[in-house]
């Protein structure tokens, strides 16, 4: 695709000024597929940067279902950085709140819900393709949706918990895949009128996934678990900087807590 009317390494170089003689149909046209990429610079230093910034100031808004029906298209394209980027560019056209229909959200949450658990590339990092972490970017847009459709507050929950324990998985985490899933995880639950069953209850999710486990080597997808509910823990404990403790912490932590005693059978 020509990009005669956009100059992009010289957007970038100075800061990402919005473009404003350029249509914004054309701009999504660029973006999206510069959002494929498999170069990280043009797919995430360049496109991604863009369009979080332009997508949050309202430069976007006459295009933003448009770049989430795209996105939301990509969570069964063959490549993986384009599968991974799409739940990104859902977090941040749901953040927008006021300017998605309801419909639009609910469209990309069937497509986001029958990808994220079943994704098997889940790895962090490539020394080729850079940043992929379709576990934390998928985390992010849980998070979002949880916002924009509350009433997939609970179904989302168990959503995290069905990716934590996918027993498909041979990547352990390691860029902090289990803290960004677990900040997720405090954020729905911070959501106000959400019952203490409702806080918990997803958590049965994952005791179905550790029961029967017994001696041997830890699996992919059981350290995962517990490297999650281990963060999970603190993120409960501590609260969030901005939002603090969600209203059924001690219960939520109660929980992980008993779960987590499966592994370590010292604690107190």
């Amino acid at each position: 695709m020509s990009t005669d009317l956009v100059r992009w390494p010289t957007i970038a170089a100075q800061g990402f000024p919005f473009p404003d003689a350029v249509p914004a149909s054309r701009l999504r046209d660029e973006l999206s597929a510069m959002l494929v990429s498999p170069d990280p610079e043009v797919r995430d230093a360049q496109a991604y940067t863009a369009a979080a910034r332009w997508i949050r100031e309202g430069h976007l808004d006459e295009v933003l279902e448009d770049l989430g029906d795209t996105a939301a298209e990509r969570f069964t394209h063959p490549e993986i950085q384009a599968r991974t980027f799409a739940p990104l560019v859902l977090r941040c056209v749901l953040t927008r709140g006021h300017a998605v229909p309801a419909a639009a959200a609910e469209r990309w949450y069937a497509a986001f819900s029958a990808w994220y658990p079943s994704e098997r590339d889940t790895r962090g990092w490539d020394d080729s393709l850079g940043w992929l972490h379709a576990v934390a970017h998928g985390a992010d847009a849980a998070a979002a949706f949880a916002r924009v459709l509350p009433a997939r507050r609970v179904a989302l929950l168990e959503l995290c918990a069905h990716r934590m324990t996918a027993a498909d998985a041979d990547y352990r985490y390691a860029q902090l895949e289990d803290a960004r899933l677990a900040h997720a995880v405090s954020r729905i639950l911070l959501a106000p009128g959400m019952t203490a069953e409702q806080a918990t209850g997803w958590l049965n999710v994952v005791a179905d996934a550790l029961d029967g486990g017994g001696p041997g080597p830890v699996p992919p997808w059981a350290f995962n678990t517990f490297a999650t509910l281990q963060s999970l823990h603190l993120h409960l404990t501590r609260g969030l900087a901005d939002g603090g403790a969600p209203p059924h912490a001690s219960v939520v932590a109660a929980r992980v807590a008993a779960l987590l005693r499966l592994p370590y059978s010292w604690l107190a």
